[in-house]
Parts: C-alpha cells; sequence; structure tokens
C-alpha cells in the first residue's frame, strides 16, 4: 500500500472514477474465488501503477474504483484492466473452466490475445471535488444494495464500505487509502 503520497481532491489532483464491466456483462465475478483474484490483482495494479485507491466494489459483471491519478487515466485503467484480465484468464485455464473460457473467446485476435474480459469501452470520470468524490463513493457501495445483493452495504464482503464506516474486518480482501487523503473541511 502506498503511503509516501497524500492527496488533496481538487482540479490539480483530480481522483478517478473507473467502471470496467466484463464482455458481454457475463457474471465473470461472481464466484468468490475470481473476487478474491480480482481484489489481488487490484491490489498488483495499485503497487505496479503507484496509484492510490480509495474505494472500490466487485459486482457479477463489473467492477468500480475511485482511485487518484499518478498517470493519465489510460494508463491507470490500463494497468487495472489488464493485470484483473491476466489474472482471471489465467485461474479460468488453470482450472481448465472452458465454458466459461468459451464464452470470452473472440475472433479478432490481437497480439496474440484469443480471450477478452472486458468490454471494450470502460467510464473513467475524472472527480476534481471533495463533494462529487462522496457521491462517488456512497453510489459505489450502495450499488450492491441497488441490485439486490445485500440489503447493507456493510455486509457486502467486496467492497470498501466497512472500511468506510469504519468497521473493517482483519480480513479485508482489499484494503483502501482513506488516511492519505487530505480533507479541507471536517
Amino acid at each position: 500500500m502506498m503511503v509516501s503520497v497524500r492527496l488533496t481532491i481538487s482540479k490539480d489532483d483530480p481522483c478517478l472514477f473507473i467502471t470496467a464491466v466484463a464482455n458481454h456483462r457475463l457474471p465473470v465475478f461472481r464466484a468468490d474465488a475470481i473476487k478474491t483474484i480480482t481484489c489481488g490483482a487490484i491490489d498488483e495494479a495499485r503497487t505496479s501503477c503507484g496509484f492510490l485507491l480509495f474505494a472500490y466494489v466487485i459486482m457479477p459483471d463489473h467492477i468500480h474504483v475511485l482511485t487518484d491519478s499518478p498517470r493519465k487515466p489510460s494508463a491507470v485503467l490500463q494497468f487495472i484492466k489488464g493485470i484483473v484480465s491476466r489474472r482471471v484468464l489465467g485461474y479460468l485455464k488453470e482450472m481448465k473452466y472452458d465454458a466459461s473460457l468459451r464464452k470470452l473467446e473472440h475472433d479478432d485476435w490481437k497480439r496474440n490475445h484469443r480471450y477478452s474480459l472486458w468490454q471494450h469501452d470502460s467510464d473513467v470520470f475524472s472527480t476534481v471535488s471533495e463533494s462529487i468524490f462522496m457521491q462517488k463513493v456512497n453510489y459505489i457501495h450502495q450499488n450492491t444494495v441497488r441490485a439486490g445483493l445485500v440489503e447493507r452495504a456493510g455486509d457486502y464482503r467486496w467492497s470498501s464500505a466497512r472500511i468506510w464506516n469504519k468497521c473493517a474486518r482483519e480480513d479485508e480482501p482489499l484494503r483502501v487509502d482513506l488516511d492519505q487523503i487530505v480533507w479541507r473541511r471536517s
């Protein structure tokens, strides 16, 4: 986890609200094993790219993350999608989940890539104020409630909601960098 950088949310230091959707909206992230791999891959991307992670949720067919932007938004997105894709597809191949892999197969092989975990269009929204930042945090955490996965956001294991509510468990699948935010107002 990055600890040397502190962030004041502003036009000069925007945050990125990223949504990445699974190819054909397939529920790729439904199984806990895949969610665990995805959390590890997001953490690996955080370390490799050098971004801070402020909020996240892993839904059955998409993910949302809220990060800072130490690089161009396209680079942060590339690190997240690339590493998650390699780890998840590697797991599916290792476990011989051929039916799942066939659903992710595509005809147009680019650079010898036979499978595509993600839809090509991802949303990256620049967040330049604390109020918009908090709207995105709430949207991320309430996503599971709106989808009917849980009644309360904190009940969903694959989200940063418990950490934000100061109810983190010892075995959180992914930690966030809340202590690196410099708030303008208390």
